[in-house]
């Protein structure tokens, strides 16, 4: 019996609720996984329905689509040879649960719920699962008739278990389990499981990234063994991001790792090791375990060949990781291009005006063009079908950032009375350099039409302080301003490309930070008020230093709107 095995993970961009498209990126990504000589699959937390599907968890039909797909991937010739393992939710005892559906050659082996749920941040996985409160307890599962005409069994184990093939033994985690302090990966190691994995939901934030791999790391430094991670990408249909990074590691080294930012829907990640280096470094540092014993479900299967001893395996990678400020650049648009082309929308409006916050934005969609057209350059069919759709244009394609930014961008620069000439020039500066769709709008027709109506009802014309008036008649007519720019923004985003004689209408971009959320330091219903808040969890000081490097990383000139960096 041969010692090397070749495994796959992978990051999906999955949607929620997106059955048929959810089946077939699982399929691909399976395909993808047996062409590199993997004879295991690991896919992301819930990725048959999508994780971000809310409340719609509770619906029975979402629990029977889910088993359609299950029977698909059960009866399709691709996932035969391979042991594949996919996450749904699944009821059991009236329960529901989040669980991993582990399947070989049309027979599933094991149903694996989740122990520890995530319900902090904006996890709220309590709301719609129950943690599985039985460790190392394996019962039986009554299977739907659908699987039962497909695999000839009537029930599966369900629980705590692991799984164990003729060569080796795999346990699972998902997601949220390896940050708690009692990971199952701690007591599975020291009972002799040598493959660890994790299918994960692991949505963006800020510095988190390092965070991740130390914690894989750390899984397989204390006591050895091979760890595979999987997640999320993508915007599924919710305010957050996944940011993939695939990985594999074994014995504290990292040896394969995907994308953190990408636009493919389906990377597959995979690494050939030698389940003897694993054996070696836990000769030297495990005792034997005391505890009650995982209970193993065989299966006739062997990972590994007998004629490997020549197959080289994945030696470490160094990893380098984003700065804060390419991680502003790349998540949020991501994120804003995975909206986009699920909107059915024809492209952005931003009220723009110069300032650190909206210059931020704008840079940010001028980032997702960038994006795109490297994408189409590196031959990525999907991304080039979806500008195509986007822009109504079947012989488009991308190939200039400014260009296609003139495309899919309007600015808007929306000045009154009490505007300065600076801030005007940086907005149009800016417009310029990214090649956006530029308007330049007076709001004081409005502004007075509006106080003239007052007027009319009351006999008072409000003034601002500087006129004389009061600090309630300065603030009136400053939020009437504010609001005025969000009505005319949905406004120009619904008609400007009708008036062009384009079809589709715009998304609203807003550009409120994080602090100025925290603090409330802002007009309700002003321009902030928007569609997508690509800022929404940025802080100030971050994006001060984000337009800094977006100076030197499009080569954008400071000119006046430079002055806005430090305003």
């Amino acid at each position: 019996m041969g010692r090397k095995v070749t495994l796959a993970t992978c990051s999906l961009n999955q949607w929620a609720l997106d059955f048929e498209g959810n089946l077939t990126r699982i399929l691909k990504s399976i395909e993808i996984a047996k062409q590199k000589g993997a004879k295991y699959r690991l896919g992301p937390e819930l990725e048959i329905c999508g994780y971000g599907c809310a409340d719609h968890f509770y619906e029975s039909d979402t629990l029977l689509h889910c088993f359609q797909v299950l029977k698909s991937l059960l009866e399709s010739p691709l996932t035969q040879d391979i042991i594949c393992d996919v996450g749904m939710p699944v009821m059991h005892h009236n329960v529901r649960y989040n669980c991993r559906v582990i399947f070989l050659n049309k027979k599933i082996l094991l149903i694996r719920p989740k122990m520890l749920l995530a319900n902090y941040g904006n996890n709220r996985e309590f709301r719609w699962f129950s943690p599985w409160s039985r460790p190392r307890h394996v019962e039986e599962y009554f299977l739907p008739r659908m699987i039962q005409d497909v695999t000839g069994q009537t029930t599966v184990p369900f629980g705590d278990g692991v799984l164990s093939t003729k060569d080796t033994c795999l346990g699972s985690e998902i997601c949220a389990e390896l940050w708690n302090p009692r990971s199952p990966h701690v007591d599975m190691g020291l009972d002799g499981i040598e493959i660890f994995t994790n299918s994960s939901a692991s949505y963006h934030e800020l510095r988190k990234a390092d965070h991740r791999v130390n914690l894989v790391k750390s899984a397989t430094t204390k006591s050895g063994g091979i760890y595979l991670f999987a997640n999320q990408k993508g915007c599924d249909g919710d305010r957050l991001y996944y940011d993939g990074c695939a990985m594999i590691a074994i014995n504290g080294d990292i040896v394969a790792r995907g994308a953190q930012f990408s636009l493919k829907d389906v990377e597959v990640v995979s690494a050939t090791l030698d389940l003897e280096d694993v054996r070696s470094y836990r000769g030297e540092r495990c005792h034997p375990h005391m505890h009650k014993p995982y209970q193993r479900i065989k299966t006739d299967f062997s990972l590994s060949d007998c004629d490997d001893r020549c197959l080289p395996t994945h030696q470490p990678v160094e990893w380098i990781f984003h700065t804060p400020e390419e991680e502003i650049s790349l998540g949020p648009a991501c994120w804003l291009w995975d909206y986009l082309r699920r909107s059915g929308q024809a492209g952005f409006l931003l009220p723009l005006s110069g300032g650190v916050d909206s210059s931020s934005t704008a840079c940010i969609v001028y980032s997702m063009c960038v994006q795109i057209c490297r994408a189409v350059k590196d031959g990525n069919s999907q991304v080039l079908e979806d500008v195509q759709r986007v822009v109504s244009d079947s012989s488009y394609r991308p190939e200039d950032p400014r260009e296609l930014c003139g495309r899919l961008f309007t600015t808007c620069y929306m000045a009154s009375e009490n505007s300065s000439v600076d801030t005007r020039n940086r907005a149009k500066d800016l417009a310029a350099q990214i090649g956006s769709n530029h308007l330049n709008i007076n709001i004081d027709m409005a502004v007075k039409g509006m106080l003239g109506i007052f007027s009319m009802v009351t006999g008072k014309w409000p003034q601002f302080r500087a006129n004389g008036g009061s600090a309630r008649e300065n603030l009136a007519l400053q939020n009437v301003q504010a609001r005025i720019r969000m009505i005319l923004a949905y406004l120009f985003a619904q008609l400007c490309l009708w008036a062009q004689g384009k079809p589709g209408g715009l998304l609203v971009l807003g550009s409120a930070n994080v602090d100025e959320s925290l603090t409330g330091y802002f007009t309700k219903y002003d321009c902030s008020s928007a569609d997508i808040n690509p800022i929404g969890g940025v802080s100030k000081m971050d994006l001060k230093c984000f337009l800094q490097y977006c100076v030197k990383r499009f080569q954008l000139t400071k000119n006046e709107w430079g002055i806005c960096f430090f305003s």
